[in-house]
């Protein structure tokens, strides 16, 4: 009996531990190089990409700690800052308590595909831990959100390996 006692507490605070694993995920930025770039729809995508990243990551029990907008415009000194400026984002990750920072991009190169980008800088140190894309093909909802879960599957990997991303929905035949 004791040692199924001591077995549920390990368990417990090994659960607890990684259950306190933070990330601020700053909003995306879209990077649009075609020929009519800007559209509302991929604005819109765009603005899409961090509610669902974060969505994902709570599903495996990441704590997500919020940064405004505001504070990210301020701290950024246009498009592309804080993506190439690791220290900066890590202060603005810093200021909230949070142990990660995201920072990501809709990469937008064609209409036929699209990059969902994403940096993580730990906070302490402001060093980039990970640099993960995932490749879209078009603007499909469903294909932006497998893009997502692929991006968080990366990030869990380089953290706490513990998301299960969904299983592929089969859609039965005819």
């Amino acid at each position: 009996m004791k040692t199924y006692c001591f077995l549920f507490l390990l368990v417990l605070s090994i659960t607890q531990v990684n259950a306190e694993t933070s990330i601020a995920i700053l909003d995306f930025e879209l990077n649009d190089l075609t020929m009519k770039p800007r559209t509302a729809a991929e604005i819109n995508r765009t603005a899409s990409l961090k509610p669902l990243l974060e969505k994902e990551l709570k599903s495996a029990d990441y704590r997500i700690v919020s940064i405004d907008s505001v504070s990210q415009d301020k701290a950024s000194s246009g498009f592309g800052y804080l993506f190439d400026h690791d220290d900066v984002a890590a202060e603005l990750g810093r200021i909230v308590g949070a142990d990660y920072v995201l920072v990501g991009r809709l990469h937008k190169p064609s209409f036929l595909f699209a990059y969902i980008m994403g940096h993580l800088i730990r906070v302490k140190d402001g060093r980039l831990i990970g640099n993960y894309i995932s490749e879209t093909k078009g603007g499909d909802e469903k294909l932006t959100l497998k893009g997502i879960e692929s991006i968080a599957d990366k990030i869990d990997k380089d953290l706490d390996n513990r998301y299960t991303p969904p299983a592929p929905k089969h859609i039965p035949s005819p």
